[in-house]
């Protein structure tokens, strides 16, 4: 009888046992599924550093576990609506400001082509940008047809792309079909095909293209612009030229999908770390040489500085005083600067930093100081494998593309100096009403990094607060664009004005609704 009563006992010790045993192999199972990457995850965890392991900042870092899904979104929903949130990463007002780019009632389609226009764009990526886009509305202007720009491959970066290596040409011609006519080469030439090489007038208006320029199809059947780059009036230019510059920019001129592919690649990754501020550091050989600004080199890096200047010919100004040009601020901030600029924001030191620029000049050296204030600095070199960067990094124009779109995408944009990459993201993040653009008072913040130096003042609460207040109304909010400076004449004054593409408005943003805004945090 008690035998009896044992044996179901027995059997459910047994049920149990197997129970258990069949919970830890199936957790023991997804622990082990999940925990292992895809093979190009792998590439990137393989190579996490360590705290022995940080000789250089450049050096492949690799997020946790991926999802093919942007981590954005909710990870902002968790800060949203508390203190931190609003004073760090909360975009300023759209102020009810949207895109208004469509042409008016008036609009035609194209007129009969009187010639071809042929066009060499000059300089680096997002100067080659603006100069397309400006020469889409001249070939408008002209009753061209426009062959598909030949991109620079002489410049400082001597980078060998071609359009279709950049761009997606495709999209390009498609999507500006009922703007102006647009072939990918000239046709075989004619016996008798005349042509011309002309270096356009900087900052033309409609005149000087509807009678100068258009005159010469009189006598020549092709045009070549020797250069693209500020040909084409910022202001006074008929609503339907300067819609379809905007229409050239945001929607045709779009990057290869190669590039998208990689770029949306590198957002997800950086949004893998939360929130992040995109930087886009001038701290570059090219930058420095150029402006001669030399705070915190070495005497033989400024050197090096002084002689590519003196050897490169097209850079008029040889003999530049550094001190002069730091507080008058047309110098660039340096990493140091940033890391102290950022601190005084308040920007924790866990904040992601994606480094948005070519090779800092100096590499770690410069760069150690704003690592050590703010460790999680990112970089192309740190988010991707070496076989995936491998088809762009003989190609300063594709890599510049990769640069461009994660800033686009982040959560803050920060540029050091007001280059034409600086002018070319505030803008187009201006156009989407995409997060803070923070735009450093570079003069004032000089004055500052000085006393802070001679020991005048201290980081603190004291510097937070002067930092803040000369940045409430920096922070990319829409205003509209900047004529010329008071006083300024000739080219001077052309020079002075805001850049079109660096604040599309009032041209291509259009006021939907009356906004209740707080004035002091409209940019002045």
């Amino acid at each position: 009888m008690q035998r009896r009563r044992w044996i179901p006992l027995v059997l459910l010790r047994k049920l149990l046992t197997a129970a258990i045993c069949s919970i830890a192999l199936a957790a023991l199972f997804s622990v082990h599924f999940h925990a292992v990457p895809s093979s190009r995850d792998q590439k990137f965890n393989d190579k996490i550093s360590t705290a022995r392991d940080r000789q250089s900042w450049t050096r492949e870092l690799a997020p946790p576990l991926l999802s093919k899904a942007p981590l954005s979104t909710p990870k902002l929903k968790n800060v949203r609506g508390n203190s931190d949130y609003d004073k760090l990463w909360k975009p300023p007002s759209n102020r009810g400001f949207l895109p208004c780019i469509n042409p008016t009632p008036n609009y035609t389609t194209p007129a009969k082509s009187r010639g071809y226009l042929l066009v060499h764009t000059n300089g680096g990526l997002n100067q080659m940008r603006a100069g397309i886009c400006d020469m889409v509305a001249v070939a408008r202007i002209i009753n061209a047809t426009l062959v598909v720009p030949e991109l620079d491959k002489k410049s400082f970066w001597k980078d060998s792309s071609n359009f279709s290596d950049v761009f997606d040409e495709e999209h390009f011609i498609k999507s500006l079909a009922n703007d102006v006519e647009i072939i990918k080469k000239l046709p075989r030439d004619p016996v008798n095909v005349t042509r011309i090489v002309k270096h356009f007038r900087s900052w033309s208006g409609l005149d000087y293209y509807e009678n100068e320029i258009a005159s010469l199809w009189e006598e020549y059947q092709v045009i070549r612009a020797a250069k693209s780059d500020s040909r084409l009036a910022n202001n006074h230019l008929p609503p339907d030229v300067q819609k379809l510059r905007c229409r050239a920019c945001y929607e045709a001129l779009r990057f290869s999908p190669r590039i998208e592919q990689m770029g949306k690649l590198l957002v997800e990754r950086m949004r893998s770390f939360g929130p992040y501020i995109a930087l886009h550091l001038r701290y570059e050989k090219d930058m420095l040489a150029f402006s001669g600004c030399t705070q915190n080199l070495s005497p033989a890096e400024a050197d090096e500085l002084r002689t590519i200047r003196e050897n490169t010919s097209h850079w008029k100004i040889k003999d530049i005083d550094p001190i002069e040009q730091r507080t008058k601020g047309f110098c660039p901030l340096t990493p140091k600067e940033v890391g102290i600029f950022l601190t005084a924001l308040g920007y924790p030191p866990k904040t992601p930093l994606y480094i948005a620029a070519g090779e800092i000049y100096g590499g770690e050296s410069h760069m150690a100081e704003l690592r050590s204030r703010y460790p999680l600095l990112m970089s192309k070199e740190k988010l991707a494998s070496t076989e995936e960067l491998e088809p762009f990094v003989n190609h300063a124009s594709q890599m510049a593309a990769l640069d461009y779109i994660v800033s686009i995408e982040s959560d803050v944009f920060i540029p050091s100096y007001s280059g034409n990459m600086a002018r070319a993201v505030e803008g187009h993040r201006r156009f989407l009403g995409r997060g803070r653009t923070i735009s450093p008072d570079r003069k004032a913040l000089v004055r500052l990094f000085d006393k802070l130096d001679l020991g005048l003042i201290t980081e603190g609460n004291t510097l937070s607060k002067k930092v803040i207040d000369l940045h409430r109304r920096r922070l990319g909010s829409p205003r509209k664009r900047k004529g010329p400076i008071s006083g300024t004449k000739g080219m001077d004054r052309f020079r002075s004005e805001e850049a079109f593409y660096a604040n599309p408005l009032p041209d291509c943003l259009c006021l939907t609704v009356t906004p209740v805004v707080n004035s002091s945090h409209i940019d002045s």
